[in-house]
């Protein structure tokens, strides 16, 4: 007889993510490994000291893993001013002033968290934090970071005033006669930012072990951390991981983006070169650089092919930023790709995804086909003509799914600027499904909620979970199946950290990075899947996250 197994997982049904062998009831773990993969036969690899989980029913999947997030920053936020899970702009106010209140020895007030639609045209103003904190600094990043929100004496400390341009890559929002109101976009946010006392070493590492079990609690065992490096008012994450490595605190596995530059250029090649080989250990490695071709729609920042639209509807003279001049970025990325990076693109809108997608065919053409991986996050919208491109350049498509709903950010600050033809052509999902595009999945966390099910929700049925009665479908025949939607948050996103040889699916050899639900959603009515909760999730067969009720 074989040896008996050290943990077997039974009596439910078990989604392996195989094509080769889809569904199963038992799976049985020695060593952190599977070694089997079945229906009854498995449980004859019980013995006296075998751990038996009974899944009473209950779907096993392999562990998740997001493909673009942000650990690090998450966790800090979390432990600072924290303004996500509301629109109510009172309730903003109401959530800093008691910040302020119990932290009187903070020399800045920050954190962040809100959002854009919370504010007419997404823009919050400094007199309103001047009533409640009139007399210290407040930073406060909105929840996809490409903006912040800050008052008179942080605008007084940075030297702003009506005088000050606008930096390329950003701008400060203006009353009509120039002087900054509170908002600071894209690179503008540096200005204030810059100023702004980094967290202690200690406070790092706190917060990326606290992100660690957020994502464990969500059944996420890996992931990609979309920057590796000091940006803006971000704190480079690679020594939290060191320490946690030294410390035997990082349970899960994580791949660093190494953060480009762009006011630099290809002179910082080097020293990425040595960056990788310094964090290159066992679970953290960064193997990856990223680059932010663009900004978001909803602040008009995102590159555009042709102008935004005015409140009116006319054609504006704004297309848009695109942060590394298209001609240089084709040099640099195929540089990168010579020296086996993979490139992880922030690519939001059209014009910077075409211009990531021309990147990657300049260097397939220089260097061959290299097993880099490259991959274009965000996709908010994409040219028809360039949504086949995926496949051909094996440019995988990081999908932020939870997007893709209806919700006043879109309703309000996005489509009527886009335009109908435009904004018709967003998220588009199910065409680069159609079109053989290997699809991976990602949070951006904290921009958006790090749990899978409500990703996959909207994937599939294309309406936020919770969205009002009657709320219609955003663009429907852009919907993932479940099957699918499930494949890029485990496979897909292994493929693109490389890590597909030994996660990713429920494969006899692979590592036993799982998660038990609470439910099956392939047998419930696919609007419920937001309800989805993980019970319990493993990382080499070792238990990391139990829920209270499980």
């Amino acid at each position: 007889m074989s040896p008996t197994a050290d943990l077997v997982l039974t009596g439910g049904p078990v989604h392996t993510v195989d094509p080769a062998r889809s569904r199963a009831t038992s799976v049985a773990v020695r060593d952190g490994r599977i070694v089997a993969v079945g229906h009854d036969e498995v449980r004859e690899l019980i013995g006296p000291r075998t751990e038996v989980v009974d899944l009473k029913g209950k779907l096993l999947l392999p562990g998740f893993q997001d493909a673009h997030v942000h650990p690090q920053g998450a966790g800090l936020e979390l432990g600072l001013c924290h303004l996500a899970d509301t629109v109510d702009p009172a309730e903003y106010l109401r959530r800093i002033r008691e910040y302020a209140d119990r932290n009187p020895d903070v020399e800045w007030i920050t954190g962040g968290g809100w959002s854009l639609e919370a504010f007419p045209g997404g823009a919050p103003t400094a007199e309103a934090l001047d009533a409640i904190v009139p007399d210290r600094p407040v930073f406060l990043p909105n929840r996809d970071h490409h903006g912040a929100w800050v008052n008179s004496r942080a605008l007084e400390r940075a030297g702003i005033d009506a005088r000050t341009p606008d930096p390329a890559d950003g701008r400060i929002e203006r009353d009509a006669d120039g002087n900054p109101t509170g908002m600071l976009q894209e690179g503008a946010v540096h200005l204030v930012g810059k100023l702004v006392p980094d967290p202690t070493p200690e406070d790092q590492l706190a917060a990326l072990l606290r992100a660690q079990a957020v994502l464990h609690s969500y059944g996420v065992t890996a992931w990609q951390d979309a920057i590796v490096g000091a940006y803006a008012n971000m704190a480079d994450p690679a020594p939290s991981y060191l320490a946690a490595l030294d410390q035997g605190l990082l349970t899960a596995r994580a791949v660093g983006a190494l953060w480009w530059d762009r006011e630099r250029g290809a002179e910082q090649i080097p020293e990425l070169i040595a960056r990788r080989e310094e964090l290159h250990r066992d679970r953290f490695r960064s193997c990856t650089v990223k680059v932010m071709q663009d900004g978001i729609a909803e602040n008009h920042t995102a590159a555009m092919l042709t102008p935004y639209l005015t409140g009116c509807g006319c054609s504006s003279d704004n297309s848009g930023i695109s942060f590394v001049e298209p001609g240089e970025l084709k040099k640099y990325v195929t540089e990168l790709d010579a020296s086996g990076f993979q490139v992880h693109f922030h690519a939001l809108g059209d014009r910077a995804v075409r211009e990531a997608l021309d990147a990657v065919e300049s260097a397939r053409t220089a260097n061959g086909w290299r097993d880099t991986r490259h991959h274009l996050a965000h996709l908010q919208v994409v040219h028809p003509h360039d949504v086949p491109r995926f496949r051909a350049l094996g440019a995988s498509a990081n999908l932020q799914m939870l997007w893709a709903a209806h919700e006043p950010q879109m309703d309000e600050l996005t489509l009527p600027f886009l335009g109908a033809e435009r904004g018709a052509r967003q998220y588009p999902f199910g065409d680069l499904l159609r079109a053989g595009a290997t699809l991976a999945a990602g949070s951006d966390w904290p921009v958006s909620s790090p749990d899978p099910f409500q990703a996959i929700h909207v994937a599939v049925n294309r309406v936020a979970p919770g969205a009002p009665e009657g709320t219609p479908e955003f663009l429907p025949g852009q919907r993932l199946d479940l099957g699918t939607a499930l494949a890029a948050y485990t496979a897909g996103s292994a493929h693109v950290n490389h890590l597909d040889d030994i996660t990713g699916s429920i494969t006899v050899g692979k590592s036993a990075d799982l998660v038990v639900l609470d439910r099956d959603p392939f047998a419930a009515p696919p609007e419920e899947i937001a309800a989805t909760r993980v019970l319990e999730t493993f990382v080499e067969g070792r238990r990391v996250h139990t829920a209270d009720d499980a």
